[in-house]
């Protein structure tokens, strides 16, 4: 009687930890990108409710507060930075109160910012330099009133707008993933 051994072969056996691999491979880059996704969207509702308070802010202190996007450059790589200014008899500065709400923050390296406003020519974004009292490119007026406009983020490779953020006259935010309005926004509208 013969008998067979049952077993795997060296060759099914490299077949086998080869789609394992492929597979690793692909569930980490989606993992990966999915966490550049979640900070990038972070980064954008972050700026998006700091604009909010912002406008409250201006209202109540009677002050108007600005939002100031800097181009900056940090071991080779440039990247854009947004901070907050407030308007005091001196001129724009740093705000006084909830200084770390208004902290200055940066996007991803990987992702442009474009900056439109509605009627008016837009201002370059600040450079490098050390001059940290420079006028905002957005306004949030005492009066309640914001320099209505957008911004885009759009990924540095592909061209692909990411976020988009418009907001009008009197201050109201809508954040569309992909520069697109969500499907319940997009019916109301």
């Amino acid at each position: 009687m013969v008998r067979y051994q049952h077993g795997f072969s060296l060759l099914e056996l490299l077949v086998v930890l080869f789609v394992v691999v492929i597979i690793t491979s692909m569930v980490t880059l989606t993992i990966n990108t999915g966490n550049q996704d979640r900070a990038l969207e972070t980064e954008v509702r972050n700026l998006s409710d700091v604009a909010a308070y912002a406008i409250d802010e201006a209202q109540l202190s009677g002050r108007d507060y600005g939002l100031l996007l800097r181009r900056r450059i940090a071991d080779g790589r440039a990247y854009i930075s947004y901070g907050w200014r407030e308007r005091r008899a001196e001129g724009w500065r740093e705000p006084e109160v909830a200084a770390d709400v208004f902290a200055e923050r940066a996007f991803d390296t990987g992702v442009e910012v474009e900056l439109l406003l509605d009627d008016q020519s837009v201002p370059e974004f600040a450079g490098d330099d050390d001059n940290r009292y420079m006028t905002p490119q957005v306004i949030f007026y005492s009066s309640g009133e914001t320099t209505p406009g957008a911004l885009e983020w759009v990924d540095g490779e592909t061209g692909d707008v990411l976020w988009r953020v418009e907001w009008d006259l009197i201050g109201r935010f809508t954040l569309m993933p992909y520069g697109e309005l969500p499907p319940e926004l997009d019916d109301a509208a």
